[in-house]
């Protein structure tokens, strides 16, 4: 029954969206209605908490993937690549004033 909420719940709200305020909110409600026990709500808390972090986690490396493939079409260079070029131009430029 529980897991069956859980799925329902994840579903309607969008794990990734979902606040500890609004989280703890949903539990209290649950322990009302589905009679669920304190340490099966902070379980649920905890869930929804791990599940949220990860679907961050997941957006943050494919919005991270998506902008190089852009910069990449775009012939951009990387602020490494651009560091490393100063770099070297200054490195040349003191060779050759010398």
């Amino acid at each position: 029954m529980l897991e069956l909420l859980e799925k329902a719940v994840m579903t309607s709200i969008g794990v990734a969206a979902m606040t500890q305020k609004k989280a703890e909110e949903l539990v209290a409600e649950m322990k009302d209605r589905c009679k669920i026990s304190e340490d099966e709500g902070k379980q649920f808390i905890e869930k929804i908490q791990n599940l949220a972090k990860e679907s961050r986690e997941k957006i943050q490396a494919v919005a991270e993937d998506e902008v190089k493939k852009v910069v990449d079409r775009l012939g951009l260079v990387s602020r490494d690549e651009f560091d490393r070029l100063a770099k070297r131009v200054q490195e040349l430029e003191s060779r050759s004033s010398n």
